[in-house]
């Protein structure tokens, strides 16, 4: 955790004021409103003073208002009397209609006023103002269009400098990537990236090319246009990409695939423009385009299928300034993703992206060197062997190794603990791969009997059976949706031969064969069981043609193009598959079922052993069958490079 160098208190994040253009709008419709109601549209008529002097003899006038300075009055007309002076419906004339008058000057109107009043009843009230200057009043009146133009050219440049919503809409087009150049505080280097010894080899290559062209241009050999880092999440194709950035010296472009994407039409477009024009202006330089997937879908044969053509033409875009008639030498562009098997092919080619450099989940060695890094910042004691823990790990990606470090040492925080142990780590792996202990849920006496059988099953089979995954650890414990598990350590093998994965089969069915074979009734808890099956023998039957009846057939399209929405079987080739699909797991759940009869006492011991300690290992299965007769692929390979580091040893 990151700590704020000036003070020991994070600071909070002030809460940016966000623009939105709907604000803009409302704001003019409140000031037009109020104009509205503010500006008086009545009817207004200028009479003589001669008329004026007769109309107010009549008492025709309701309040009249003399202006000093100007030699104005304004007189408001009673309701009953406009349409004597307007010839037109009260209606028809707003809501007060008035009259106005050039008297010779206030003291003239005054006596005249006096003298009416005297002489006739006139019910008028009279007040007197000074009255506002002409260019005030031409200030008054264009005031409002005024303060609408400036709020409007505020909003503008607000939005066109980028404190809008988005970047500023007249920088939308503008490419997104964020630059790093060799000024950077935080750089990673080729050290921190443990494992991936190929990969590294490909990029190291390529930043050797910029650091050192002449090595390369003198042979004439000229530097790859493109590299593209193919594999499955979390392996450290990012991380590779940070190593580039700190190792090249270079300026170094990184941005995601969406965001090229925007809602308005030709944006993406216009950014791919607006990035390779800023690379160009730094060549040589790198640009990083991570989870390209996003733009390079493979475009589709019918226009008409295609619900967004932005899209296709971002891609159009992007495959023009990769390889098209402009030069983009000193430019190299790098992308990651973990489906290469969607992109279009003209985005795969050579010239655009010439190489494809695979980044596959670590092997044995590969994770010790992973964990090694990892453990670093952990205090650990002892216990802890980094080898150990990487063979308990197989499968597990770069990603997954360091979630199970800090894991661990947030278990040994929890529990007061000044090192992080042996321990803390094996209960990281089992909540990682399980999930977390639910000790609370409640199981009646049958259901715990039942669960303890079930997983005694998985644990017998796969100790009896040749290719089956040697046991490591079973636990009737409820963790996660499952209310009981087994581990199992995989033997890491490139090829899978058909008896390996009917014996994996075979021990898969071993939990719903023991509760037939020891109850006489099957439960629900064996579903995720055969769901896995299922798909097992239906890819040995249309991937793999491990099947009798339709041997050496595939019906997997790996680029996910040719054959769309159709199948590439018939109907009666259909129900073949699932016929022989269906005698396949039959055959192994017999088999299954003999072997556990033939086991039934070892097996029972095994059960009670579970319901009463409720956690056993793989210690406790040997006790009751004996010492497993098979030794797995990785344990020889194991035991190989113990023979070569004994051997190093005595001949140095």
């Amino acid at each position: 955790m990151e700590e704020n160098k000036d003070n020991n208190t994070p600071k909070k994040n002030k809460q940016k004021f966000r623009f939105n253009l709907y604000w803009m709008y409302g704001l003019i419709f409140v000031i037009l409103m109020g104009l509205y109601m503010m500006n008086d549209l009545s009817t207004t008529k200028e009479l003589g003073w001669t008329e004026f002097q007769k109309l107010v003899q009549e008492n025709v006038f309701e309040k009249m208002v003399v202006y000093n300075k100007k030699n104005i009055v304004e007189a408001t007309v009673k309701k009953d009397k406009i349409k004597q002076i307007f010839n037109e419906d009260a209606e028809q004339l707003g809501t007060s209609p008035r009259v106005t008058v050039k008297i010779p000057s206030a003291d003239k109107f005054s006596d005249f006023y006096d003298k009416a009043a005297a002489e006739s009843q006139i019910s008028a009230e009279v007040s007197y103002e000074e009255g506002e200057d002409a260019f005030w009043g031409v200030i008054i009146s264009i005031a409002p269009f005024v303060i609408l133009i400036l709020i409007w050219i505020f909003f503008m440049r607000r939005m066109a400098s980028g404190g809008g919503a988005g970047g500023g809409v007249f920088n939308v087009g503008k490419a997104k990537a964020q630059l790093f150049d060799k000024d950077a505080h935080t750089k990673v280097t080729f050290k921190d990236v443990a494992g991936l010894s190929e990969a590294k080899q490909e990029v190291e290559e390529i930043v050797s090319f910029l650091k050192n062209p002449g090595k390369y241009t003198e042979l004439g050999g000229k530097i790859p246009k493109g590299a593209l880092l193919v594999g499955p999440p979390g392996t450290g194709k990012t991380l590779l990409a940070k190593a580039v950035a700190g190792e090249a010296n270079v300026p170094f472009f990184s941005l995601s695939g969406s965001d090229f994407v925007e809602m308005f039409v030709g944006v993406g477009a216009s950014r791919v423009r607006d990035l390779f024009r800023q690379a160009k202006e730094k060549a040589p330089c790198i640009v990083f385009i991570d989870e390209i997937d996003a733009v390079g879908r493979a475009r589709g044969k019918n226009a008409n299928m295609n619900s967004n053509d932005e899209r296709e033409n971002t891609l159009n875009q992007l495959l023009t300034e990769m390889d098209g008639f402009g030069s983009n030498s000193g430019v190299i562009i790098l992308a990651a993703t973990n489906r290469a098997d969607i992109l279009d092919k003209a985005l795969l080619r050579a010239g655009r992206f010439d190489r494809q450099i695979h980044v596959e989940l670590p092997d044995l060695n590969e994770r010790k060197e992973i964990f090694g890094v990892h453990l670093r910042p952990i205090k650990i004691d002892q216990s802890v062997d980094a080898e150990f823990l990487a063979r308990q790990t197989p499968g597990f990606s770069g990603a997954d190794i360091a979630n199970v470090c800090n894991e661990a040492a947030l278990i040994a925080a929890r529990s007061g603990k000044s090192f992080v142990q042996k321990d803390d780590f094996m209960n990281a792996v089992d909540r990682i791969i399980g999930g977390l202990e639910k000790r609370s849920k409640i199981t009646t006496a049958q259901e715990r009997k039942s669960i303890a059988y079930h997983e005694a099953g998985h644990a017998s089979l796969s100790w009896l059976l040749e290719h089956a995954n040697p046991l490591v650890k079973v636990t009737i414990v409820p963790r996660g949706k499952a209310l009981g598990a087994a581990w199992y350590l995989p033997e890491e093998r490139q090829i899978t031969t058909r008896e390996q994965l009917l014996d994996e089969m075979c021990a898969t069915l071993g939990g719903r064969a023991a509760e037939e074979v020891f109850f006489g009734e099957i439960s629900t808890g064996a579903s995720n069981d055969l769901e896995r099956v299922t798909k097992q023998a239906y890819a040995m039957v249309v991937y793999y043609g491990m099947s009798d009846k339709l041997p050496n057939l595939n019906y997997y399209d790996s680029t996910g193009q040719d054959w769309g929405f159709s199948k590439p079987y018939s109907e009666d080739t259909a129900k073949l598959i699932d016929e022989e699909v269906q005698k396949m797991v039959n055959k192994q759940y017999d088999r299954a079922k003999s072997i556990l009869l033939a086991n039934a006492e070892k097996h029972n011991a095994l059960a009670e052993r579970l319901l009463e300690s409720e956690v056993i290992y793989s210690e406790d299965v040997e006790k009751i069958f004996g010492k497993r007769p098979w030794i797995s692929r990785s344990q020889e390979i194991i035991e190989q490079q113990e023979i070569l580091k004994t051997q190093q040893i005595t001949v140095e």
